[in-house]
């Protein structure tokens, strides 16, 4: 295996149940960099291989029955007779819970005589952090078993796992377990051998049972929207988290490998995404990510009072190459609390209920607070990384070189993102709504508020290129509109913080060649000097970012373009088999038949699939959600 590299993921299965997850060959095995058993922010199983008679399964098919169950169908022509045709199969079933990965292993045969066979399952025990996974480093693992027949404990690094065999003997030969498992089978008779290893972790989410909440139309028109909303649930499903001390209030967690956990912007709008199928998760994200409202200020890990988190894991989460230092609880993000207030008013509007939305105004006034100063001397929501060792960007597009002038120079901070501001104006109007609603004060206050963002957002933010005139994607820290095009600008639309003429030009601008590939918009325009289409926010195209600019077009009247980047969805979704990763290339459409893989994406990813239920919304114009925007009357 090569290490130092972070693994990629294109080629890979995947199991999951969060908070474990089981990735693979499309054989089964357990060979590649990211491959292995993970539970936790913790790998504890990295290798896993399969032997009859000394030679490995000739895999012939791999089926993903749903998030939790893959199966792999095998031959084994070690113990066939020389006859082409196959007679001797392997069913390889593998289903992932909670903290457990199970496997049923059945051998078949037509032949007329009885098969007999050893079959040896290898296991590879690692307790590398999923950080040392990521980066492709870590020492090898130093563990101990102690074995009993068919059942071993292994314990290393203060973790451990079990293994248990229905029949067969476990052993230890030097760096991995071996089960030893001889069978015979006849004709339609098969031998079955049932396995499992369960992971034993204190961890800072945990498992939901019980089943969603979401409600969505039995039939769905559009062949293609139906198999892409089918599977995203089931990966959403599977994606369902909630903290151990409230059982009852399930988020989503961003995404696998390295995201299965809470994060704020994530969990925020994935949430909000499916929001018209789904009240009762919206409020409970909400209420999760106000239990962790910041209280204080505190540099080390951004927390400020009235701030929303970004991420929560374990331990501090290290990436020494990328200088990256986070600690459990971090809050270094501009827009995760400006998005909690836009989720808490969209919500109380699709009828969450009153008693429930109140119990949230104290942490909404302390949501506006933080507003009200973010957006500091200039009036704009701005960010800096203020240890050096946190996220030098604080947006959705959180990599270091993200934000950038159309000539390649990268901006310096302080930044002033766009879409911020467009959030702020949002949640400001929105607030104002609900506080007047529920006979609090301040409604008027934040009306101005609003108003006078509005005002300063538009003499200071738009550029004029020879792509035409848009909103910059930031201010830089000398208040420089910083002019490259990107699907930032996207985000603007619906938001209220727009006149009608300018959300025209921006939706008319984003389905132009240079953004739009065929398979979603691209996050930063082919005319830009750092344009490249596998740059993770310089180029590629994310499946969430596609839907809310497709949103925003909807919910300002341009129902033609929304529609079109709706079919690009489609086109993206069909082509990755319904299960959109993270993001993919913004290679055209009229290179390749298929969308080309980003190798290093994650897979599900919340939003990506949650990107499926905001198209099933657009398709159903008479949803209530897609309404004109707000605007600074109210």
């Amino acid at each position: 295996m090569t290490s130092g590299r972070q693994p990629f993921l294109h080629d890979a299965v995947i199991a999951l149940h969060a908070p474990t997850q089981a990735w693979s060959r499309a054989d089964g095995a357990m060979t590649a960099p990211i491959d292995g058993l993970f539970h936790g922010d913790r790998r504890f199983v990295r290798g896993l291989q399969l032997e009859v008679e000394g030679e490995g399964p000739e895999p012939i098919a791999t089926g993903e029955r749903n998030a939790r169950t893959v199966a792999f169908e095998a031959v084994l022509r070690g113990v066939d007779d020389d006859t082409p045709d196959p007679h001797v199969g392997l069913t390889r079933v593998r289903t992932v819970a909670a903290g457990r990965m199970s496997e049923t292993l059945t051998v078949t045969s037509v032949l007329d005589h009885e098969v007999t066979g050893l079959l040896r399952l290898r296991v590879e025990p690692d307790f590398r952090t999923l950080q040392d996974v990521k980066s492709g480093g870590g020492a090898p693992a130093v563990w101990e078993a102690r074995i009993d027949g068919g059942r071993a404990a292994v314990t290393g690094d203060g973790s451990s796992f079990a293994l248990e065999a229905g029949t067969g003997a476990w052993s230890r030969e030097k760096d991995e377990l071996l089960l030893e498992w001889p069978f015979a089978v006849r004709r339609h008779h098969p031998a079955t051998l049932t396995w499992s290893v369960t992971a034993h972790e204190t961890l800072v989410v945990g498992a939901v049972s019980r089943p969603p909440t979401w409600t969505v139309p039995a039939a769905i028109a559009d062949e293609r929207l139906a198999h892409w909303v089918e599977h995203a649930l089931d990966d959403l499903d599977a994606l369902r988290l909630a903290l151990p001390d409230h059982p009852d209030d399930v988020f989503l967690a961003a995404g696998a490998p390295w995201f299965l956990t809470l994060f704020g912007r994530d969990s925020l709008w994935a949430a909000r995404m499916l929001l018209p199928f789904d009240v009762p998760l919206a409020a409970s994200t909400l209420r999760v990510l106000a239990r962790l409202q910041g209280t204080r200020d505190d540099a080390a890990s951004e927390e400020e009072p009235g701030k929303v988190p970004h991420e929560l894991r374990a331990a501090t989460f290290e990436m020494p190459t990328n200088g990256l230092a986070l600690p459990p609880l971090y809050y270094g993000t501009v827009d995760a609390t400006p998005l909690w207030v836009c989720l808490l008013v969209d919500a109380w509007r699709a009828g969450m209920p009153a008693d429930e939305v109140a119990a949230l105004i104290p942490n909404l006034r302390a949501a506006l607070a933080w507003i009200d100063s973010a957006a500091g001397e200039d009036g704009f929501l701005t960010y800096i990384d203020r240890t050096g060792n946190g996220l030098s960007n604080q947006g959705w597009k959180d990599s270091a070189d993200s934000i950038q002038w159309r000539d390649g120079r990268l901006a310096n901070g302080p930044i002033a993102l766009c879409e911020a501001q467009g959030y702020a104006h949002e949640a400001a109007l929105g607030a104002a709504a609900l506080l007047e609603a529920f006979g609090e004060q301040g409604a008027g206050e934040w009306r101005a508020w609003a108003g006078r963002l509005r005002t300063r957002f538009n003499e200071r933010f738009w550029v004029t290129t020879p792509e035409g005139s848009y909103p910059a994607i930031a201010l830089d820290r000398n208040g420089a509109a910083v002019d490259t095009l990107t699907s930032n600008i996207g985000h603007l639309l619906g938001t209220g913080i727009l006149d009608p003429d300018a959300e025209a030009r921006i939706a008319e601008i984003l389905i132009d060649p240079s953004m739009r590939s065929g398979y979603g918009i691209r996050t930063m325009s082919t005319a830009a000097a750092g344009y490249w289409p596998l740059s993770y926010h310089g180029g590629a195209v994310w499946a969430h970012d596609s839907a809310i600019i497709a949103h925003g077009m909807a919910r300002t009247g341009h129902r033609e373009q929304a529609a079109a980047v709706v079919d690009d969805l489609l086109h993206a979704a069909a082509g990755f088999d319904y299960r959109i990763p993270e993001l993919h290339a913004g290679t055209p459409r009229s290179r390749h038949g298929r969308p080309t893989a980003y190798p290093a994406a994650c897979r599900p990813q919340a939003w990506s699939a949650a990107a499926a239920m905001t198209c099933l919304q657009i398709s159903q114009a008479h949803k209530p959600d897609l309404t004109p925007p707000p605007s600074a009357n109210g």
